[in-house]
């Protein structure tokens, strides 16, 4: 048996490989004007660098569904074409046909195969203005694969240089109409080096409006936002210069004027030396900076194959942090000399500083003064909070702030509300930013501690009640007791913890497990305390309830008392809470209904039937 090992060249079905790049590797047929703009481009900047003097000039006419587009590039011969147009993935900008690799917009050698999207013919007349002598070539390419090659006089094409013509394939005559090809030959290319046009319409807008000189900052500031508006849509709140040259980056962050949630993607504008490589770029800025969207020009980032995002490396990390930096030093500029924006700023994006913040200390001690944070003496920084109260403490949860905030307030103790996003994280690292603060997660035996006793005497004579009070709550997990604490006007308070709620959910578990299951969350079991019903001896309606000799309806009340407190702490209700409710409510109107049909009810009637 032997084996065949003659070389085999691969076989293209280009109509296939159009369909893969319409489908798979372009987002949308509009990049096709992008690729004719991009070897325009990159044919006049490799002459250029032989001919520096040399014309630099792109131009395109659409007229009934056929674009003509003509440079004054560098031109091909006839082996050129051969070599460059007619072999799958060979680029002059791999393959050394220019000298200096990185002044070039294309790299991977597909481009015009992407006219085939929305053409049926391509056709290249070229000549050369590295070989002079040589003759005007013409390559003629359809959708089903084949190609022509031949020579042309050189009346036909008698300057060096490039133009493509393209003839629409059916159904797509529209991406060729004229208003469609310079709205998109703006949009990609306006920030290009060179004359490009659309019949007598400059496309180009350079230098970019961040670089132009202005009469004033007031008119700088009204030029960038007006460019903001046109690029995004809003109106920003403030601008960033993002001029990094060591990381090749020239361009402005603008900062928008609402809060947008952290998970949603932004769509930075991303130029490459000129050209526009995406509108969608989301991993250009660190995940903290939600709150500003760029447009930049770059000469160091690496487009993907499709040049419409930006190849994840090192180089994109490298960029990613610089920008970063420089978000840092205009927040630390706010707080050094501009009081007014920065408020203006923190009230709107306070949330991406907090999240910067958490993973630079610097950052947290350059805005702690700053920062708004929900404490017990309203709306403070925590630099604030910190000089009103020698130990600051903080809930996890919004819910536990909410049941002691009254109650916190009313007795002295300074608690700030950490169920915010990164605020339980931050008031943590206060210690490591402001040496000597002490800090302290609040817990229900905190809580309690600052209560005052009821007189034991009056607690005795209350045993009956509290007894029937605990029997009925018992059931829920909650204990009950008795203080005196201030405002008067809350009846009770209900303090429930992480560390009891954790217990309660292991025993909840245990109760519906199998018995090994059981027998693991059993030993698992801990003396945490349980959740409790801090019933307040001021109010004046606990002093009556607690009067109640009947058991049953002593039960009742509590079970109200119980509901009203979960009620207030805003924390969500259990089946067996809402249950617990509804019962209560239903037993105090029938205790209600009873009393008016007993025996004052009855010599009420007597009352009223006597008078007539």
């Amino acid at each position: 048996m032997t084996a065949d090992q003659t070389p085999h060249a691969f076989q293209v079905d280009l109509r296939g490989l159009v369909d893969l790049l319409s489908h798979h590797l372009y987002s949308s047929p509009k990049v096709y004007l992008r690729e004719l703009l991009q070897n325009g481009v990159d044919a006049i900047t490799a002459r250029r660098a032989e001919q520096p003097d040399a014309p630099a000039r792109v131009r395109l006419h659409a007229e009934g569904g056929r674009l003509r587009v003509e440079d004054t590039g560098v031109g091909l011969t006839e082996s050129d074409v051969h070599d460059l147009l007619a072999t799958i993935g060979r680029s002059s900008k791999r393959d050394g046909l220019e000298s200096a690799r990185s002044e070039f917009l294309g790299q991977f050698g597909i481009g015009l195969l992407a006219c085939f999207v929305v053409a049926e013919q391509i056709r290249v007349v070229s000549r050369s203005a590295r070989t002079p002598d040589a003759p005007p070539v013409e390559w003629t390419a359809r959708d089903d694969g084949s190609y022509t090659v031949r020579t042309l006089p050189v009346r036909d094409h008698p300057e060096p240089g490039t133009t493509v013509h393209l003839t629409a394939r059916p159904g797509a005559a529209e991406w060729l109409a004229e208003d469609r090809v310079l709205a998109l030959a703006r949009d990609f290319g306006s920030l290009l080096p060179y004359d490009v046009r659309v019949g007598d319409t400059p496309v180009t807008d350079r230098p970019p409006v961040w670089e132009r000189p202005h009469p004033g900052p007031a008119a700088r500031r009204v030029a960038l936002a007006r460019h903001c508006h046109e690029q995004f849509g809003f109106t920003p709140l403030d601008v960033i210069d993002l001029d990094v040259p060591l990381a090749g980056v020239r361009g402005v962050g603008y900062v928008l004027p609402a809060a947008v949630s952290p998970a949603q993607r932004a769509g930075h504008r991303v130029h490459l030396k000129g050209m526009l490589l995406t509108d969608r770029a989301d991993e250009l800025l660190p995940e903290w900076a939600f709150f500003v969207r760029c447009v930049i020009d770059t000469d160091s980032l690496r487009p993907t194959a499709s040049r419409e995002s930006l190849y994840a490396d090192e180089t994109l990390a490298a960029v990613r942090e610089a920008l970063g930096e420089r978000i840092r030093g205009w927040l630390t500029e706010l707080a050094a000399g501009d009081r007014e924006r920065l408020a203006q700023f923190l009230a709107v994006h306070h949330l991406g500083v907090k999240s910067l913040a958490r993973h630079d200390a610097g950052m947290l001690r350059t805005m702690l003064p700053w920062l708004p944070f929900e404490t017990t003496d309203g709306q403070l920084s925590l630099e604030e909070f910190a000089r009103r109260h020698r130990v600051v403490h903080f809930t996890r949860t919004v819910e536990e702030y909410r049941q002691v905030a009254a109650i916190a307030s009313a007795q002295g103790i300074g608690v700030v509300n950490g169920g915010y996003t990164y605020d339980a994280d931050l008031v943590e690292m206060l210690p490591t930013v402001r040496p000597g603060t002490a800090v302290a997660e609040l817990d229900a035996d905190t809580v309690t501690a600052h209560l005052d006793a009821v007189d034991p005497a009056e607690e005795l004579a209350l045993s009956g009640f509290l007894a029937a009070a605990r029997a009925r709550l018992d059931p829920l997990g909650c204990d009950v007791s008795l203080r005196t604490f201030h405002p008067v006007t809350v009846p009770a308070l209900h303090l429930d913890d992480r560390a009891a709620r954790h217990e309660r959910a292991r025993a909840e578990e245990e109760e519906q497990a199998d018995e090994l299951w059981a027998g693991i969350l059993g030993s698992l079991r801990g003396g945490t305390p349980r959740a409790r019903l801090v019933l307040n001896h001021l109010n004046p309606l606990v002093r009556r309830i607690s009067g109640f000799t009947d058991p049953e309806l002593a039960g009742t009340a509590a079970e109200a008392l119980y509901g009203q407190a979960l009620l207030m702490a805003q924390r969500p209700l259990r089946p067996a809470d809402s249950a617990l409710l509804n019962r209560a409510f239903l037993g105090l109107l029938q205790w209600a209904a009873q009393t008016t049909d007993g025996p004052a009810g009855k010599a009420g009637d007597a009352e009223q039937e006597d008078g007539r």
